[in-house]
């Protein structure tokens, strides 16, 4: 899935440290990589001036995309500039080098330090990002609405199709896991947008839109699992059956991550889906995901197998309290008892790192009894991938560490052939990470570092095997 962990040892989603904030006025940003083993790391500090006249600063880590996280103390002198942070326990201490351009010193968190040199800039280095499209486009774009009515939810959207032709076939596209736009934005990513872009340059019409209480759409998406989101795929294939410029026989899903775990799940319940693509799609059950998910993830982090061992079981067992234990105050409790027995176990030194934090647990606990979390880990995709009898293609890159490619495809085909269906293709991509980037390693730290946003020749393949439908 495309829940990423933040690698500054503070083990929490992404999403919680991005804070939405009126942009202050800035007098100083200051950046640097901070190196950790084989990983690098882009941080920035933004020093800006508070009502009151004290200096304030917020930290930018842009390859977790996080952004905005409020320092709780600044001060910046002729030698000097410290930075502490307590929502993730770090802090920069640094010296003022150079004429006050370069501010050298360490970067201090979860009881270790790493070195890090931060260069005073007057303009922010922009993430490169070659493949997003300018305009104008040389094709139809519009901004459309429609209603998911067995929910009373209005869904925002782009609608884009060829200035040439009619009959044209067409796609939705559906975002993974977590609250995405219509872009599915991430990192300064716009995977969707690129996809978009290149399949109607290619014959092909698309539809990509907000995730319910994302953007402009509509609804509770806190509330939502991917139950309700298959829903809301369907609302979009009702509405692209109203539209004159498409072939209505030829209207098809694609859904990246749980948005491949959508797509079957929509055309089970609809005949008017046609055909799906799967872009690194589960088909293992929620619980046997995640664990081989962590354990893929802590391995390439550099995670010694006695300590992946020892989270990957803890894991585990937080998970069967989860499917087994239905009420939730009694799941908390249960959750809470392992916390307290690890915490036992701890050295005071590792008591005090954020991971191990109570706060961590709590904001841990609130997203794995939450609705979204208990039906994902419960979920089982193989039965709605076992009914499909239409067209199917089913990619996964083999240094996905999210989505296994070789937990998944294997159980994608033989689902398929239960189905008896004849028109189907898996291919297992060499060389790419879940977001079908060209990766060194699959680690999610590279999402950010790596400039392509989804490899070309995938976009041809899907291009090229949706067109010979027809």
């Amino acid at each position: 899935m495309k829940k990423i962990f933040v690698v500054i040892f503070a083990l929490l989603s992404v999403s919680l440290f991005a804070q939405e904030s009126n942009e202050p006025k800035y007098l100083s940003y200051w950046e640097g990589d901070l190196k950790i083993n084989s990983m690098s790391l882009k941080l920035i500090i933004k020093i800006f001036e508070n009502d009151d006249k004290s200096i304030g600063a917020y930290l930018d880590s842009p390859n977790q995309g996080a952004k905005n996280i409020a320092a709780s103390s600044v001060r910046l002198s002729d030698d000097s500039l410290i930075v502490r942070l307590d929502m993730i326990g770090g802090k920069f201490i640094g010296k003022l080098q150079k004429d006050s351009l370069f501010a050298i010193g360490l970067w201090k968190q979860g009881g270790m330090e790493f070195p890090l040199k931060l260069k005073k800039v007057d303009k922010l280095t922009e993430l490169k990002r070659p493949q997003i499209p300018s305009k104008p486009y040389p094709y139809n774009e519009e901004e459309v609405e429609f209603k998911n009515i067995k929910e009373n939810i209005t869904l925002a959207g782009t609608f884009t199709f060829p200035k040439q032709g009619s009959d044209f076939p067409a796609v939705i596209l559906v975002t993974g896991s977590g609250q995405q736009d219509r872009d599915e934005t991430l990192l300064g990513h716009k995977p969707f947008l690129v996809i978009a872009d290149y399949l109607t340059r290619n014959g092909i019409a698309v539809l990509r839109y907000d995730d319910r209480g994302a953007g402009k759409s509509k609804g509770n998406f806190q509330k939502a699992t991917s139950e309700n989101f298959a829903n809301d795929a369907l609302a979009a294939v009702d509405y692209l059956k109203t539209r004159k410029e498409i072939d209505q026989k030829l209207i098809g899903i694609i859904g990246h991550s749980e948005g491949g775990l959508i797509a079957p799940m929509a055309a089970n319940i609809s005949d008017n889906v046609n055909f799906i693509v799967l872009l690194a799609g589960p088909a293992a059950r929620g619980k046997e995901l995640l664990v081989l998910q962590e354990e893929l993830i802590l391995r390439t982090n550099g995670t010694s197998e006695t300590d992946i061992a020892e989270q990957v079981s803890a894991s585990s067992k937080a998970y069967d309290i989860i499917i087994n234990e239905p009420d939730s105050a009694k799941a908390y409790k249960l959750l809470k008892e392992m916390y307290n027995e690890k915490i036992s176990q701890l050295s005071e030194v590792e008591k005090s790192k954020p991971e191990y934090s109570e706060a961590n647990f709590e904001r841990g606990v609130r997203t794995i009894l939450g609705t979204w979390f208990r039906f994902f880990i419960r979920y089982d995709p193989r039965p709605s991938l076992e009914n499909l009898t239409i067209p199917v293609l089913a990619l996964n890159g083999d240094r996905d560490l999210q989505v296994s490619s070789k937990q998944n495809l294997p159980l994608i085909e033989d689902a398929l052939k239960l189905a008896g269906n004849k028109n189907y293709k898996i291919y297992e991509l060499p060389g790419l990470n879940h977001l079908f980037q060209h990766s060194s390693s699959g680690s999610v730290s590279e999402y950010g570092q790596i400039e392509e946003t989804f490899s070309e020749d995938v976009l041809k393949i899907i291009a090229e095997w949706i067109n010979q439908l027809k």
